[in-house]
Order: structure tokens, then C-alpha cells, then sequence
């Protein structure tokens, strides 16, 4: 069976599609890319997915179920066990889901309104609250949102260490910013 006349499956689907958002942003990958990618038509692809909503939010389902893991998990601790808890549990669900940050992070305004996603504001604006420390000082927010900038955006590309020295220099690093007497 030749290449062409292959029907992909939803795995490959998922895969294809991963690469190209990640590649060209979701508006910019058409499911005909998608098609072409995976080898099939398009038709096939139809015949998985509903649509290219569809996939990314199966693509996305694992990263905002980790995410609303970790914002179940903070929202149980005090305030002075929160702020380490978010950044390591903020820097452990970036890594892990490096791909589809960088699909979100690329189109995320326009991705946050649709269905798939509801709730994702609100729970990022619980994780900036518990990287603030629950504190209400503009300083502590800009701080805050360097980390969920910064952290993502130092997973995205290659940095030339292993996982496990980017993980805890990105902890290090997020605890530094984070620190309100500046030490």
C-alpha cells in the first residue's frame, strides 16, 4: 500500500499535527498539512477527528489534566509551602509537556476562548496567585509572571543540558526571582 493511500491513525494524527502546531501555530497548519504529513487524505483524517479543534484538544487533554492536578494540589497548601510547590510543579508540567507549551504559547489568546480549554485562565491566574505567594504586591506579581513567561519559554529550545540540570536550574532560578527580599 503506498504511502498515499495510507489511513493514518489517530496516533500518527496526533504526532503530525504536534510537530506542524509546534512548527507553524495552529492557525497556521490547515488539515491538509496535517493529511499530508501523516500520508492520507484528508477525508481519512475526517473519518478520526471531527475537525482540527478536535485534535488539538486530544492533543492538549493530558496537559490540562497535569495542569488541573497541580492546581488542585496547590490549592490545599499554606501560603508559605505554596510558591516552592508552584514553581517545581509549574517547572516539572512545562518539561513534560514542552511540545504542546509551545503550541499554546504560540496562538494562546485566541486558543484560551475555545470550549476545549475553559478553565485554563482561571487556573493560570491560581498559579501566578501561588508564585506570588498569595501576596498582593505589584512586585511579587511581575515576578510571578516572569516565571510563567520565562519557564516555557527556556523550555522550548534546546539549551544544551541534560533535563535534569534545566529542571533545577529552572527551579533556581524561579526561586531567585521569586524571592521578596531579593537575596
Amino acid at each position: 500500500m503506498s504511502r498515499s493511500a495510507r489511513s493514518g491513525t489517530r496516533e500518527e494524527i496526533l504526532d503530525a499535527a504536534s510537530r506542524l502546531f509546534a512548527a507553524t501555530g495552529f492557525k497556521g497548519t490547515s488539515l491538509q498539512d496535517i493529511a499530508g504529513a501523516v500520508g492520507c487524505s484528508k477525508a481519512a483524517l475526517l473519518y478520526h477527528f471531527d475537525g482540527k479543534d478536535a485534535i488539538l484538544a486530544e492533543l492538549l487533554a493530558p496537559a490540562v489534566e497535569a495542569f488541573e492536578t497541580l492546581d488542585a494540589r496547590l490549592a490545599a497548601l499554606d501560603d508559605e509551602a505554596v510558591r516552592r510547590a508552584a514553581v517545581e510543579g509549574f517547572v516539572d508540567l512545562v518539561m513534560r509537556f514542552r511540545r504542546e507549551v509551545t503550541v499554546l504559547y504560540g496562538d494562546l489568546p485566541d486558543l484560551l476562548q475555545r470550549p476545549a480549554f475553559a478553565g485554563v485562565q482561571e487556573m493560570t491566574d491560581r498559579l501566578l496567585a501561588a508564585l506570588t505567594g498569595r501576596s498582593a504586591e505589584p512586585a511579587a506579581r511581575a515576578a510571578a509572571l516572569l516565571v510563567l513567561g520565562g519557564v516555557p519559554v527556556a523550555c522550548m529550545e534546546p539549551c544544551g543540558i541534560g533535563d535534569d540540570e534545566l529542571r533545577s536550574a529552572l527551579v533556581r532560578s524561579a526561586a531567585r526571582a521569586l524571592d521578596p527580599t531579593g537575596a
